[in-house]
């Protein structure tokens, strides 16, 4: 079963935002996508489901997992398929251009890991002891 690290009221009163009909959708997404791209490469105590044991990882991964919903929503691509494929894109006086065939999911900005992500994970509170962020084992 796929871990889950936030909830409708938390997404509320991180973003100061009402939730959007889908916001389980999302942040199930959140979780996954956080999941694949950083908290695999963390070290920290988890429980029989795999959830964070400690409460302050627990929080920070629900901060992080609303960053990436927040950010998905401020650059108006929610899953992440919004820029693959473009070619040229012109605002204003600028043009971009690049080739169609180059390009791929990975480069749309909802499958970038947003800014706030680290700084949820970067708290001063998560010491080495609780959360390791960058943990490489073999």
């Amino acid at each position: 079963m796929a871990r889950v690290y936030a909830t409708s009221a938390q997404y509320q009163a991180y973003t100061g935002d009402i939730p959007p009909a889908d916001i389980a959708v999302r942040l199930g997404r959140a979780s996954k996508f956080l999941d694949s791209q950083v908290f695999r490469l963390c070290g920290y105590e988890v429980d029989e489901d795999g959830m964070p044991t400690n409460a302050l990882v627990l929080a920070a991964f629900a901060d992080a997992c609303c960053a990436q919903v927040e950010w998905g929503v401020d650059v108006g691509d929610v899953t992440g398929a919004a820029a693959a494929g473009w070619g040229t894109v012109t605002i204003g006086s600028a043009t971009l251009s690049r080739s169609v065939t180059a390009t791929s999911g990975d480069a749309a900005p909802g499958r970038q890991i947003a800014p706030a992500v680290w700084d949820a994970l970067r708290s001063p509170d998560l010491t080495p002891d609780v959360l390791y962020v960058g943990l490489v084992v073999t």
